[in-house]
């Protein structure tokens, strides 16, 4: 397994890759479309709604695998801190279940956040070309989520998959203070020192 790390951010900077051509694609594609006309309009908004029905869908069904599994396997590791804290990382002990119910009410959540946003720069601001872009990228990201490729494409929960998920690099991980630790090491000294260890149910 050693050997596929050196892959890994390979793979990622691909993605980006690919959704910075799908982008630029999509915005070159978006200057020939004539949004004016009404019924390539309702077009193009028919293919957004149908791109996050889709990703509803998927989220629902891995909902559901997650349910069926229940797999109650102890799951512990190290919270990290919020950046600029003086604070050290907590020690969460929780169960798979429990952490893949989290994380696909994130996902959702995240995706009714994005549906807000559109609706937003499309209704109030008058913006239409980016109804193109985010019927494409979010579906691209749906199916390249970790808890989908686990419980929808049978991919093994190791390697990139381990849980806890690494949180993808960007703004956001920066403010979380970096990775959750989950080694031997770093869940020992956090249960010695007492930081958190409450089981989340």
């Amino acid at each position: 397994m050693a050997g596929l790390s050196p892959q890994i951010p390979l793979i990622k900077v691909a993605r980006n890759r690919t959704n910075l051509v799908i982008i630029l694609g999509m915005m070159q594609v978006s200057k020939r479309i004539p949004f004016d006309d009404p019924n390539v309009l309702n077009g193009v908004r028919a293919m957004y709604v149908l791109s996050n029905v889709i990703i509803a869908g998927i989220y629902v069904y891995v909902l559901m695998q997650i349910n069926k599994k229940k797999d109650l396997t102890t799951l512990k590791y190290v919270e990290p801190a919020p950046m600029g804290s003086s604070e050290e990382g907590k020690l969460v002990t929780t169960t798979v279940h429990a952490y893949d119910s989290q994380q696909i009410k994130n996902s959702f959540r995240s995706q009714l956040m994005g549906l807000a946003m559109m609706a937003g720069m499309h209704f109030y601001m008058k913006y239409t070309n980016p109804l193109l872009i985010q019927s494409i990228i979010p579906l691209k990201g749906a199916f390249e989520s970790n808890l989908v490729k686990i419980h929808l494409l049978g991919q093994p929960a190791s390697g990139d998959l381990k849980r806890p998920f690494k949180q993808p690099a960007g703004i956001m991980s920066g403010l979380q203070g970096g990775a959750a630790q989950s080694d031997k090491k770093a869940v020992e000294a956090a249960e010695r020192s007492g930081r958190g260890g409450v089981k989340d149910e």
